[in-house]
C-alpha cells in the first residue's frame, strides 16, 4: 500500500493583494505520478514552487515523510535535495558544457568526488538517449535535448520526488514527444512525480491522480478515468470541454 510522501493541508500563499492559492489539501503517494491541470494562473506552478521551498507559504502546512518542512526557518537546501524541480525554461548554465551543467550541483553541493558524479552524468546521458552531448553546449542542442539535460541535471542529485512545471511548454511541437517520453520512463522506475502540465493526453495516461486548479482551489481530484471522463464540479466540466473542443483531449 502506497503511503503519502508529500502531505499538504490547508496550504495559502498570496503575493499582495493576489491569493494565489486558497487552503490547498492534498496527498502525494510515493512511487505515484500527480497531475495538475487546469487555466492559466490557476496557481499550479506556485504550487509547485511552494513544495519545493522556492516560495513561503502563508499558512497551511506541506509535510514530507510526515515532517513539516513549511516551518519558518525550516533549512530548504535538504529538502531540495530530495524533491527536486525542472523548470519550464530549462535554466542551463550557457557556458558550460552538458556535464559540467550536471555535475555541478553534485559536487559542489552534495560533495560528490567529480569522477563519480562524471560517471554518473554519462550514466544518465546514456539512459536518456544523449551520450553524445556530453561535451556539447546548452547551444548547440535542440529545445528538446536541453530539457532532457536539464531533467537529468535534476535526478543526478539522486531526488526522491521530482517536480515537473510545464516541461514542454517552451517546446516546438515536435520536440514534445522526447521529453514526455522521459517522463514515461521515470514512471516505470517508480519515481514519486509531480507535474503542472497542459498536455491533457498525456496526463490521462500517465496519471495515477489528476487535479485540477481553479483560482487557487482544487475543484476536482481523482483518477484520470473520473476526472476526464466523468467530473463532478461545474468548472471542471466547463475547464474540460474547452479542451475537448480545442482538440487537446
Amino acid at each position: 500500500m502506497s503511503t503519502a510522501k508529500i502531505s499538504l493541508r490547508g496550504v495559502h500563499k498570496a503575493f499582495g493583494a493576489n491569493s494565489v492559492l486558497n487552503g490547498i489539501d492534498m496527498d502525494i503517494a510515493e512511487g505515484t505520478v500527480v497531475s495538475l491541470i487546469g487555466p492559466s494562473g490557476s496557481g499550479k506552478s506556485t504550487l509547485l514552487r511552494c513544495i519545493n521551498l522556492l516560495e513561503p507559504i502563508d499558512d497551511g502546512e506541506i509535510l514530507l515523510d510526515g515532517i513539516d518542512i513549511s516551518l519558518p526557518g525550516f533549512d530548504a537546501n535538504p529538502v531540495r535535495r530530495r524533491i527536486g524541480m525542472v523548470f519550464q525554461n530549462f535554466n542551463l548554465f550557457p557556458h558550460m558544457s552538458v556535464e559540467d551543467n550536471i555535475t555541478l550541483s553534485p559536487v559542489r553541493t552534495l560533495g560528490v568526488n567529480k569522477s563519480l558524479a562524471r560517471a554518473k552524468a554519462v550514466e544518465l546521458l546514456e539512459r536518456f538517449g544523449l551520450a553524445d552531448k556530453v561535451n556539447a553546449f546548452p547551444d548547440q542542442l535542440s529545445g528538446g535535448q536541453q530539457q532532457r539535460v536539464a531533467i537529468i541535471r535534476a535526478l543526478a542529485i539522486e531526488p526522491e520526488v521530482l517536480l515537473l512545471d510545464e516541461i514542454t511548454s517552451s517546446l516546438d511541437p515536435e520536440l514534445v514527444g522526447e521529453v514526455l517520453d522521459v517522463v514515461r520512463e521515470l514512471k516505470t522506475s517508480g519515481m514519486t512525480l509531480v507535474l503542472a502540465t497542459h498536455e491533457m493526453g498525456f496526463a490521462r495516461d500517465i496519471s495515477d491522480l489528476v487535479c485540477v486548479l481553479y483560482s487557487g482551489h482544487i475543484i476536482e481530484q481523482g483518477l484520470p478515468s473520473q476526472v476526464f471522463s466523468a467530473p463532478q464540479s461545474e468548472r471542471a466540466q466547463q475547464f474540460l470541454e474547452r479542451i475537448i473542443r480545442a482538440g487537446r483531449l
